[in-house]
């Protein structure tokens, strides 16, 4: 009963030694903030794609983009996402028309520098805990090894002063060396896993924003060039095409 007990799964941590034990430790804590931090990042990636599939909509739904702007105001996610991409850039063209002293061709690169400081800054929340699990994913397969390595050596250390060996005496030691290895392949796995799948949700959001941004500097360099029109040789003629399903809003 008591080899039993002593060749169980706790039984073994507890008969652990210290460095061993410390080891366990180490990578049970590693494992639970890397949980932690991918459930959490889950919810993040989810209420920001939510957000900025309501966003697009709206968007180009057409109207005033002061309505739009007021919208996102009462939003719940307005410094979030795609929406604080807009209200970055809106609140930058409503700053210098307010001015009055820019032109157009000042103001539009202005927009876009508003915009791009609004990325970062929704680039950096998105991938806030990403190295943690860049972290954990590399060296936890390490860290488990060395309390391997050092449990192994211990146990054959300890075989190495009796007379009679047996493998009844090194097989308890190999075992509890080898529970760091299972406790660093489990704390690394998920942790991989989950890294390598939010960072292809930031690239992909990245893209999106990125794209947004070049639409809204479009929509204000063409709005800017109708409020100041310059002489043209000839009128363009219609498109031929019918209205797309896509109406950009109008400043």
């Amino acid at each position: 009963m008591s080899v039993a007990t002593d060749m169980s799964l706790w039984g073994l941590v507890m008969q652990a030694s210290l460095l061993v034990q410390l080891v366990m430790l180490s990578l049970l804590l590693a494992s639970i903030a890397s949980w932690v931090v991918i459930f959490s990042k889950r919810r993040l990636f989810k209420r920001t794609r939510a957000e900025m599939e309501w966003f697009e909509d709206r968007f180009w739904s057409g109207g005033n983009i002061k309505d739009i702007y007021d919208e996102t105001d009462q939003s719940a996610g307005a410094s979030e996402g795609m929406s604080a991409l807009f209200r970055a850039g809106y609140e930058e063209l409503r700053r210098q028309r307010k001015h009055g002293n820019a032109s157009p061709h000042e103001i539009v690169p202005s927009v876009q520098r508003a915009m791009r400081v609004a990325l970062s800054r929704e680039l950096e929340r998105l991938e806030r805990g990403l190295a943690l699990l860049a972290t954990v994913g590399s060296i936890s397969p390490y860290v488990g090894l060395f309390g391997t390595v050092w449990g192994i050596m211990s146990a054959f250390i300890a075989l190495g002063n009796v007379k009679q060996a047996s493998l009844a005496m090194v097989a308890p030691g190999i075992a509890e060396a080898l529970i760091a290895t299972a406790m660093g392949l489990f704390a690394a796995i998920p942790a991989v896993v989950a890294y390598n799948f939010f960072s292809n949700r930031v690239d992909f959001l990245e893209n999106r924003f990125q794209t947004f941004m070049e639409e809204m500097s479009g929509i204000v360099e063409r709005g800017m060039s109708a409020a100041n029109p310059t002489p043209r040789a000839a009128p363009k003629p219609p498109p031929a095409d019918p209205e797309p399903v896509r109406r950009p809003p109008e400043l």
